[in-house]
């Protein structure tokens, strides 16, 4: 029988409704906890509580500390660790954990989109699934995976494209690597391209901006101005800015900062096709980095951990 450790970070999957006020929040004691034993079909599990924090107030400090927890549950012998974590950062604590992880055994994120308490309630159904793939040796050598909704997907592309729905977890473009079944897990994709980083700290400022239509540069402006370490911009279409925008990220350029455009559309991805001022033809030849498919959020975290790991900036484009 596979051994499992589950690790608690809070989240709602983790909290309770009041019936009176309908407020949810944290509880002292995870509800999950009451349970435990239920799925002792599935493995040899234990669980531990690592941090009980709604997923807003997780950090990349955070982040680094699960990564080391799940370190350390590879030379316990664990054959497979399951984190529970809230859903809102869910998406990047999963991608921090994929490229700076280098492991064999199933690493499964998982969550609620209701709280232990109220009617309908998936946690405990999340959990099976993810404590399902995570027993599972066709989970091996795949990846960290988020599974919800008897899904899975990969850490690197999926997100959360629902405020509220229990099938909130997509996969834009790509779809789900796999299905969860009562005892099984099925998988029919794979992600071709694997990266690792050696991660030891958190010391770097990176920071995301969405664009919009007249914007102007007095943000990014800004945000060089602060003594940020990069900067990603969420362009508009393929790759494209309001003109305004041009002199401050050329002054970005021009300071050694990287600046990496991804798209604010939700499928699709980046490409330097339209030659006009604010194209992204003309951004990609001053040296902007385009990304294929990732969102926001993945490619600051992207970026972060590759500074961290002190790659060069000339080698950074071709790691996008």
């Amino acid at each position: 029988m596979k051994k499992i450790l589950v690790i608690n970070t809070g989240g709602t999957i983790s909290m309770s409704e009041d019936h009176t006020t309908g407020k949810v929040s944290p509880n002292k004691d995870n509800p999950l906890n009451e349970g435990g034993n239920i799925f002792s079909y599935i493995g040899d599990i234990d669980v531990e509580v690592l941090y009980n924090l709604p997923s807003p107030q997780i950090t990349e400090n955070e982040m680094l500390g699960i990564k080391l927890r799940i370190l350390k549950a590879v030379e316990e012998g664990y054959n497979g660790v399951v984190v529970t974590h809230g859903t809102d950062t869910l998406e990047e604590t999963a991608y921090y954990l994929e490229l700076t992880l280098d492991v064999n055994i199933p690493i499964v994120i998982t969550g609620a989109m209701r709280s232990s308490n109220e009617i309908g309630s998936d946690g405990l159904a999340n959990l099976r699934s993810a404590l399902v793939v995570a027993a599972s040796d066709e989970s091996v050598d795949k990846g960290v995976l988020v599974v919800m909704n008897d899904e899975a997907h990969t850490a690197t592309y999926v997100t959360k494209t629902h405020t509220t729905n229990v099938a909130t977890f997509q996969t834009p473009t790509f779809g789900p690597v796999g299905l969860v079944l009562k005892n099984e897990v099925i998988y029919f994709q794979k992600l071709i391209n694997q990266e690792h980083y050696d991660v030891r700290k958190n010391s770097k400022k990176v920071y995301l901006l969405k664009a919009y239509a007249g914007m102007s540069g007095e943000l990014i402006d800004a945000v060089r101005e602060i003594g940020a370490d990069g900067l990603v911009i969420e362009a508009l279409g393929a790759g494209n800015l309001p003109p305004k925008t041009v002199p401050a990220v050329i002054k970005c350029l021009e300071s050694g900062m990287p600046v990496v455009f991804v798209s604010r559309a939700f499928n699709g991805v980046t490409q330097d096709v339209y030659d006009y001022e604010g194209g992204g033809k003309r951004f990609h030849q001053n040296g902007v980095i385009f990304t294929t498919g990732l969102s926001g959020q993945k490619a600051r975290i992207k970026l972060l951990v590759l500074l961290e790991a002190g790659i060069e900036n000339s080698k950074l484009r071709d790691l996008f």
